[in-house]
């Protein structure tokens, strides 16, 4: 079965990280100008600015602020560390709230002294903490799961299924996954765990890049949709199943197109937007 490419850009999002050499107002401009229609915030993009008006900014480009990016690593075996991480979370949820934005993504973490369950029942814990300020202020988090590559110190939630247990057991409205596809390609029980989420009504976020084969760094060397390896209209396809009508965000980490001229690298995106996704 053929799966048809998106031919518009109305669902498109593009992350602040992505063109990070842009500040948040340059990218604003550049992506609505585009014909960009979501923006996902990096909540360093945020340094030194007022976070009300920012927000007022993008709308006024007529960008959606899709997200706030990242709030999470939750687990230490230092107390006072775990403390800090509540403080934090805390604080990027008003951040949300004060941008303008409904969702915060969770990179969830994981601290390598410890075995892996107790870093996801801190996960767990630390979620449930700062529920209260989410529901109040109507921003909700969205667990992202990581690639197993980044499980020692980044996030002890590896798989969907795992994203998917820990969404469920808390049990709240204001908490569901976020889909990447860059860490969760491999997974053989993808399609079956994108439908449980769908069938959950907990799918509050999906990413999209591509696994350049070879690739020179783990972290900073992801490529545009069609670069790699990825399966990436097919993944999409089992999202749109799950009647997920969210914005499709292009997160890219990649130093090589860091250094290039930005606005071709928007071309890029964009391009390979329409063909492979």
């Amino acid at each position: 079965m053929s799966i048809a490419p998106y031919t518009d850009l109305s669902r498109l999002c593009i992350h602040t990280i992505t063109t990070k050499p842009w500040d948040i107002e340059t990218a604003a401009r550049r992506y609505a100008a585009a014909g960009v229609k979501g923006i996902t915030v990096w909540r360093d993009a945020l340094e030194g600015r007022d976070i009300r008006q920012t927000g007022n900014m993008l709308r006024n480009e007529g960008l959606s602020i899709v997200s706030l990016c990242r709030g999470g690593f939750f687990p230490a075996t230092d107390k006072n560390k775990r403390k800090l991480a509540i403080d934090d979370n805390r604080k990027a949820i008003e951040e949300a709230a004060a941008l303008g934005t409904s969702l915060i993504v969770l990179v969830c973490g994981a601290d390598p002294a410890q075995n892996l369950e107790d870093s996801r029942k801190q996960i767990q814990e630390g979620i449930e903490t700062v529920l209260p300020e989410a529901a109040a202020t109507g921003v909700k988090l969205a667990i992202e799961p990581l690639h197993p590559m980044y499980a020692d110190t980044r996030s002890a939630i590896n798989t969907l299924a795992q994203a998917n247990d820990m969404a469920e057991a808390i049990h709240s409205p204001w908490v569901g996954v976020a889909v990447d596809v860059y860490h969760l390609w491999w997974d053989p029980a993808l399609e079956q765990e994108i439908k449980r989420c769908g069938e959950n009504d907990h799918l509050f976020a999906f990413h999209v890049c591509d696994w350049k084969s070879p690739t020179t760094d783990m972290l900073l060397d992801r490529g545009l949709m069609g670069e790699g390896c990825i399966p990436v209209r097919q993944i999409c396809s089992w999202v749109e199943a799950t009647g997920f009508t969210g914005f499709n965000e292009v997160e890219i980490f990649s130093t090589q197109y860091w250094k290039e001229d930005q606005p071709v690298f928007l071309e890029k995106i964009i391009k390979a937007y329409k063909e492979h996704t």
